[in-house]
C-alpha cells in the first residue's frame, strides 16, 4: 500500500528526507520518492527488506504520530539483520516482535518497550519474583524497570519501591565529596531520579520520598533487612562483590519483585576482587523464578554511534581474552 497522507508521509521521510538518506547509508541501497511512490535500487534480495521497513516505519505514523530518530534507528538494525540473512533462510517469527506489547503505563508517560529484547525484558519483570538485565548502556535495562517498580505501585501490587546501587569508586574518590555516605552516593543516582521524576513528577516523588515509599539507597544500607511487598532495583550490579550480591538477594521477601541490572563488561571493582553479577550469572543460571534477559549492541537506543563503539571495544575484548589466558 502506498503513502496516502501527505503529513504521515512528510513524518515517513524525515526532515530534508534524512530518514530516507538513513535507510540508505545503513542497507546501501537507493530510495527515490516521487509524490507517494518509490523506487528502491540496489541488490536484489535487499529490495523486499527494505520495502517491508518502509511500510513498517509508515505504519508507525498513524494517527499522526512522527517517527523519532530511535523508532527509525530500531526498525533499522532489525532490517539490517534481515539483510544480512537475507536468500539464506526464511524469516522465523518473533512473538516479541508485535506493535503495542508489554506497553507500561505510568501516570506521567507511556512506556512502549522498543525491540523484542526490551519487549521480552518487560514481561519477564512482569512474571518473575527476579530478573537480571544485563548488558551494555543505552539499552534501557534501569529506564523499563523504573517503569514496572512505578506500574506496580499504582496498580497498588507493592507498597514500596527501592532503588539501590553499589557505592564503588569508579575512577573518582567518593571520600573527597562532602557530606555523608548517602550524599557522596547521590550523584551516582541520578538515573533513577530522572527516570522517577520522567513518570511520576517531581512534587510527587519528593512526597514518596518524604514518606519512605520510595527510597533510593547505596547498597550497604540494605544488610539486616528483609523487605516484603516491595519492588527492588539493584542497578550497575556488575560492582557487587559476591557477598554483596548474596546478601541483597537474600533480603528479597514475600510480595516483592527484584530486578538486577548490570554491564558485565564493565566492572570498577579493585583487580583482587570478582564481580558478584559475574558469579550470579554462573550459580542462578536455571533456578526457578529467575530470568536472564541479555542485551546487546543491537538493542542500543541511542545514537547510533554508541551501537558501533559498543561493538568495537567488544571486538578488542574478544581479541584480547586469548593473551590473557595465555599469561
Amino acid at each position: 500500500m502506498l503513502p496516502d497522507h501527505p503529513q504521515r508521509l512528510a513524518s515517513l521521510c524525515g526532515l530534508g528526507n534524512e530518514n530516507l538518506r538513513l535507510i540508505e547509508e545503513r542497507l546501501g541501497v537507493r530510495v527515490l520518492s516521487r509524490g507517494n511512490a518509490f523506487e528502491v535500487r540496489g541488490e536484489e534480495p535487499l529490495m523486499p527488506v527494505v520495502q517491508a521497513l518502509l511500510v513498517d516505519l509508515y505504519a508507525m505514523t498513524q494517527g499522526g504520530a512522527d517517527l523519532q530518530p530511535d523508532q527509525v534507528h530500531l526498525h533499522l538494525q532489525d532490517a539490517e539483520i534481515e539483510a544480512r540473512t537475507s536468500g539464506t533462510h526464511p524469516a522465523q517469527p518473533n512473538p516479541w516482535d508485535k506493535p503495542g506489547i508489554n506497553e507500561v503505563r505510568t501516570p506521567k508517560v507511556l512506556v512502549k518497550p522498543k525491540g523484542p529484547n526490551q519487549k521480552k525484558y518487560v514481561h519477564a519483570i512482569q512474571t518473575h519474583d527476579v530478573n537480571f538485565g544485563l548488558g551494555p548502556a543505552g539499552t534501557g535495562k534501569t529506564y523499563l524497570a523504573v517503569a514496572c517498580a512505578v506500574n506496580a505501585y499504582m496498580r497498588d501490587d507493592v507498597k514500596r519501591i527501592l532503588l539501590v546501587r553499589p557505592a564503588v569508586e569508579a575512577g573518582e574518590k567518593l571520600g573527597f565529596l562532602p557530606g555523608d555516605l548517602a550524599q557522596k552516593v547521590d550523584p551516582y543516582l541520578r538515573p533513577l531520579y530522572d527516570a522517577l521524576y520522567d513518570m511520576l513528577g517531581f512534587e510527587k516523588v519528593d512526597r514518596l520520598i518524604e514518606r519512605n515509599v520510595i527510597e533510593v539507597a547505596p547498597l550497604a544500607y540494605m544488610r539486616g533487612r528483609t523487605l516484603s511487598h516491595a519492588f527492588i532495583i539493584l542497578d550497575e550490579s556488575q560492582n557487587t562483590t559476591r557477598e554483596q550480591m548474596k546478601m541483597f538477594l537474600t533480603r528479597i521477601g514475600f510480595g516483592s519483585t527484584a530486578v538486577i541490572t548490570g554491564d558485565p563488561s564493565q566492572v570498577d571493582l579493585p583487580r583482587n576482587m570478582s564481580s558478584g553479577l559475574k558469579h550470579a550469572i554462573e550459580v542462578l543460571e536455571g533456578v526457578e523464578g529467575i530470568s536472564f534477559v541479555h542485551f546487546g549492541s543491537q538493542d542500543v537506543v541511542r545514537h547510533p554511534m554508541v551501537q558501533r563503539i559498543v561493538d568495537a571495544y567488544e571486538r578488542w575484548d574478544d581479541k584480547q581474552e586469548p593473551e590473557r589466558n595465555g599469561r
